[in-house]
């Protein structure tokens, strides 16, 4: 079947498709750079939203008192790093992280945008394909306004960022990641000549059990309920009990079941740590249904899966250390990733026949 396809069009496609695997590439750096922002708390270190003129970070000494100065006037520092004596210097190293954080979100805008525009003025953009790219650039703009309205709950009311609004930016950053995957997959397919693949039955069932994982795994970082638990090496009392019980004293229901589902420190922990246990299962099952058409596929799910489970252990064990928390951020994002590679082998023409 792939004789059918031209030259011109096998090239479009791989084009288009490495392309997208670079964005890919680069927003799974940004969730990474992401993930050290909030743990540094340096989210809400730059206090002002500048497109063109903040690509510079402050050069004289005028300029970072000013960025400090208005830094001063939030929450965070006038309750927490005021309190405990946040000088300049220490100030700097905060809003390196956030500064970094914004201008790869800005290269990740133009490396899609530019090269976008290039592909449609050379007619170099598959029929059917428009749409989707659109979508995917529409994305990138809604995650940079998920990501400001997300800093603004940090300036004005709180010590920190909503827990919400940051599972809404972590949401929105992966769904975009995945999207780009799934896109890249289907060139490449349609550079063989074969058809679209489909979203469907476990395939899609993994994905969605995934998502709930992911939100209330950014619930728990935006809480900062790693640490509910307990925590030591190897502490069974912290994991995989919480605080020496299967379910951890100290659940508060008194202001109802939805906030406590949802803002209550243990009951989050409680329930990412256990509904870690249905996904897994579901990928299992994934994985055994890809064993004969793609070991690879079913061997790389395993080992990511695996990793991520164990990353999570350790990182409760060790009290949540930076770079733990980022490593197992950056697992979550590769799991997402190799879950959609997975479901589109599963959902592929080939697959279906067989």
């Amino acid at each position: 079947m792939s004789n059918s396809v031209s030259p011109k069009l096998r090239s479009d496609a791989t084009a288009l498709s490495r392309w997208l695997f670079v964005v890919a590439f680069m927003v799974l750096a940004i969730v990474v750079v992401g993930g050290i922002t909030r743990l540094t708390e340096s989210g809400v270190s730059i206090t002002e939203w500048k497109p063109v003129s903040g690509t510079l970070p402050p050069i004289t000494e005028a300029q970072w008192q000013a960025e400090f100065d208005a830094y001063r006037a939030t929450p965070q520092y006038q309750l927490v790093n005021g309190p405990a004596g946040m000088t300049l210097s220490t100030y700097k190293f905060i809003f390196f992280w956030e500064w970094v954080h914004r201008l790869l979100a800005r290269t990740i805008g133009l490396v899609f945008a530019a090269p976008l525009a290039w592909f449609w003025i050379k007619r170099r953009i598959p029929e059917g394909y428009k749409p989707r790219l659109l979508a995917l650039l529409a994305l990138g703009a809604l995650q940079g306004a998920v990501g400001w309205w997300m800093v603004k709950s940090g300036i004005v009311n709180d010590v920190k960022v909503s827990h919400f609004r940051l599972a809404t930016h972590l949401l929105v950053a992966l769904f975009t990641l995945a999207g780009l995957v799934w896109t890249a997959l289907d060139l490449i397919a349609l550079g063989r000549g074969e058809g679209r693949s489909r979203l469907r039955g476990v395939g899609l069932v993994a994905l969605v059990m995934l998502v709930f994982q992911l939100f209330y795994g950014a619930l728990v970082a935006g809480l900062r309920a790693g640490t509910s638990a307990g925590g030591g090496w190897f502490n069974w009392d912290a994991w995989p009990l919480m605080q020496g019980k299967v379910y951890p004293d100290g659940v508060d229901w008194a202001m109802g079941a939805a906030h406590a589902l949802l803002s209550d420190v243990f009951l989050v922990h409680f329930i990412h740590r256990w509904w870690a246990w249905a996904v897994v299962a579901v990928l299992v099952v994934v994985a055994r249904k890809l064993r004969r058409t793609d070991r690879k596929a079913s061997v790389v799910l395993h080992s990511v899966f695996g990793t991520q489970v164990l990353l999570g252990i350790v990182t409760v064990w060790s009290g949540v250390a930076i770079w733990l928390g980022v490593l197992h951020q950056l697992v979550g994002a590769l799991l997402v990733a190799t879950t959609v590679w997975c479901a589109h082998i599963l959902g592929s023409p080939r697959h279906r026949q067989q």
